[in-house]
């Protein structure tokens, strides 16, 4: 048998009318909840009832800010102010049980606008960011772009169909040698595998449902320069190739970027010294509970498993205030390769190298503090954004082995399987 309090019965009461359209009953029930309540549970539960029955928008802002102010993770008042600001529609909210068919056409694009409109060879994107530079002949034009790639807020996103991260159908093709997949610019059939060097590059007989990423951060190398920073690399390196070096591959590698807030709560015991009466020193024991607020911006997770130990050393090497809105367009010649790590197994990387980072922070800054406790309940995934980053790679074959090397395509940075850079 289950034996409720007052103020349970009359936020249950509260609840009931308010499934039940009663909305003047729920409302009379919620405040006398509100009015007798001794705990924190009762005051979310009955303001947010009110802020479902008012129809006075500063009202029903003010009953959701102060249900967040109580619990910042609170899904259903995040939901609604969200609808209240405009940046969530109640239409395109959806269930997990019930998701939205999927596009059953695969998308189709334009691939002609960033290939040399003289040769035909491919572009690259120049390091000033203004203009397109042909890498055979060297012919270049300017391409202005003034929009920003933007961010998506992590909840709304979980909210809609896009959080599920599968709205588009997406044509997709296969290396019979690697078994990588990459989108290749539209018309192309056939090419050689960034990875392996397999020619053998095929259109797959369906398509797959991806969501696009949502910027791309474009090739700034031409294959030229690219092999000068190899060559310059390995003399460095004092590396003795054993046979000939293949040429770099370019190509595209995806990557989720996050952005957390919300706070670490810490609780610890610390010793307090009192002076008695006869002069005399009392040593009691306090205990310290707080929030340590955090925020990471950018925090960058490999969406592609087969080159996330590679690629994660040459993260940092990586400038993402140059990323540009996406468009398919930038493929044109560049295979990129799809990613197979969802943005919800991304968002749950990213929050536990975010939550181990602050609490290293944490632990050398709080040493005065004895039995440290920590709790992540407080963190939250806000915003998240789907990259493409320029990568160039091949093997430099050593003593019977070979070296994997993979470069930056934006600043010419250098990672290998021996850790050099």
């Amino acid at each position: 048998m289950i034996i409720m309090n007052r103020d349970n019965e009359l936020t249950h009461e509260a609840y009931i009318n308010l499934k039940a359209g009663d909305f003047a009953a729920a409302r009379r029930y919620a405040e006398r909840a509100l009015m007798n309540a001794d705990d924190i549970e009762t005051r979310i539960k009955a303001s947010f009832i009110l802020s479902q029955v008012s129809d006075d928008p500063k009202e029903k802002r003010d009953l959701l800010e102060t249900v967040l102010a109580y619990d910042m993770h609170h899904a259903e008042a995040r939901r609604a102010l969200a609808i209240l600001d405009g940046k969530l529609k109640a239409a395109d909210i959806v269930s997990a049980d019930n998701l939205p068919a999927q596009a059953a056409d695969p998308q189709k694009a334009r691939a002609d606008r960033f290939t040399c409109p003289k040769c035909g060879a491919r572009r690259v994107f120049a390091p000033d960011g203004r203009a397109l530079v042909c890498e055979h002949c060297g012919y270049n034009d300017s391409l202005e772009n003034n929009a920003e790639a933007g961010e998506e807020d992590f909840f709304i996103a979980m909210a809609t169909s896009k959080g599920h991260r599968k709205p588009v159908a997406t044509q997709v093709f296969h290396c019979k040698g690697c078994g990588a997949e990459f989108v290749l610019a539209p018309g192309v059939i056939s090419s050689t595998c960034a990875y392996c060097d397999s020619p053998h590059v095929v259109r797959l007989d369906e398509s797959r449902d991806l969501l696009e990423p949502d910027a791309i951060l474009p090739h700034a190398l031409t294959q030229k320069q690219a092999v000068k920073f190899l060559v310059q690399w390995v003399e460095e390196n004092k590396l003795k190739p054993s046979s000939k070096v293949d040429l770099p591959r370019g190509a595209y590698i995806p990557l989720w970027t996050f952005d957390l807030g919300g706070a670490i709560r810490y609780t610890g015991y610390t010793y307090e010294v009192d002076e008695n009466i006869f002069q005399k020193e009392q040593r009691r024991l306090v205990k310290i509970s707080e929030d340590s607020p955090v925020l990471v911006n950018d925090l960058l997770i490999p969406a592609s498993q087969k080159m996330a130990a590679r690629l994660r050393p040459l993260l940092p090497t990586f400038n993402l205030s140059a990323v540009q809105p996406y468009d398919t367009r930038f493929l044109a010649n560049w295979p990129a390769e799809i990613y197979d790590i969802s943005m919800s197994d991304a968002s749950l990387d990213a929050r536990e190298i975010a939550y181990v980072d602050y609490r290293q922070r944490l632990q050398s800054e709080l040493t005065h503090l004895e039995n440290l406790s920590m709790s992540s309940a407080g963190m939250a995934v806000e915003s998240f954004k789907l990259v493409l980053l320029p990568v160039w790679m091949t093997e430099i074959p050593i003593g019977g082995k070979k070296i994997e090397v993979l470069m930056n395509g934006q600043s010419g940075s250098i990672t290998s399987t021996q850790g050099n850079t």
